[in-house]
């Protein structure tokens, strides 16, 4: 089947999905969908996450997606079930994908998981790791200033390094071997996380897993895309376009990217 996956993230942050994806699906066209006018959806109410996703996620209907990806933690913890029960094609989130990852790593079962306020609250990666090993203990941090630094696209000089070893002091006293970078944005901070933490810490997305539940979905449904021509990439977003161009463009490596403004009813 030819359509589209449809990614969607509250910005720029599921673009680590989406580069996934490309990665080991290198034929399969994405339509991604970045709400950069009203990220960070960390701080905002469940409802609020809740219907922006929703918005989201209809536009991309509207494309004739064959599959949706929910990039964002946040939108994962509040949204994915109702999608799921509601969308006429599979809908998946990375939650799951980053619980899982964490397990197969982890030697000592001893896991902190970094995300956003709104994923921390949920419960949602203690939830999803329990459910795979009754014996891990999990370390939640909230990392309110990370998602607007990676926005800012300001995530490459010595200050992004003193900002997140600052945010991550809370931990600096825990017994860890494995983090869980529980937001779509924190894999562009990959490389200050890993210097804070230290060599002995597994830092690790769930972009990757993520993307092997798309192709094991895709192939078991007989709907990995057979065209031969080079997949036409399509992006959006609700705020500023030269700013996510900027950091897509770097990001993803693709050169000019197919990039449009995209608003949602209010």
């Amino acid at each position: 089947m030819n359509a589209p996956i449809g990614v969607i993230d509250s910005g720029v942050g599921g673009l680590t999905v989406a580069k996934a994806i490309m990665e080991l699906l290198p034929n399969e066209t994405i339509y991604y969908i970045g709400d950069t006018a009203r990220c960070p959806y960390g701080p905002r109410s469940k409802q609020e996450v809740r219907n922006f996703t929703w918005q989201m996620a209809k536009a991309l209907e509207k494309m004739n997606v064959k599959m949706l990806v929910i990039a964002c933690n946040t939108a994962t913890a509040v949204a994915l079930e109702s999608l799921q029960k509601h969308m006429p094609f599979p809908v998946l989130g990375v939650i799951n994908a980053g619980a899982r990852a964490a397990i197969k790593e982890t030697k000592r079962n001893e896991i902190v998981v970094l995300a956003t306020e709104g994923t921390i609250k949920s419960g949602a990666y203690e939830e999803a790791v329990k459910s795979l090993s009754t014996k891990a203990k999990v370390i939640p941090l909230a990392c309110p200033t990370f998602v607007p630094l990676v926005e800012s696209g300001e995530y490459e000089g010595q200050f992004s390094y003193n900002l997140v070893e600052k945010g991550l002091k809370p931990i600096e006293n825990e017994r860890f071997d494995t983090v869980i970078l529980g937001c779509t944005h924190y894999p562009i901070l990959q490389k200050q996380i890993e210097a804070a933490v230290g060599p002995d810490v597994h830092v690790l997305s769930s972009a990757q897993e993520t993307a092997k539940d798309v192709e094991a979905i895709l192939s078991y449904k007989g709907e990995l895309r057979t065209e031969k021509e080079p997949p036409q990439h399509v992006f959006h977003a609700s705020g500023s376009v030269p700013i996510f161009r900027s950091i897509a463009e770097r990001w993803l490596e693709q050169g000019a990217l197919d990039l449009h403004k995209i608003s949602f009813e209010k």
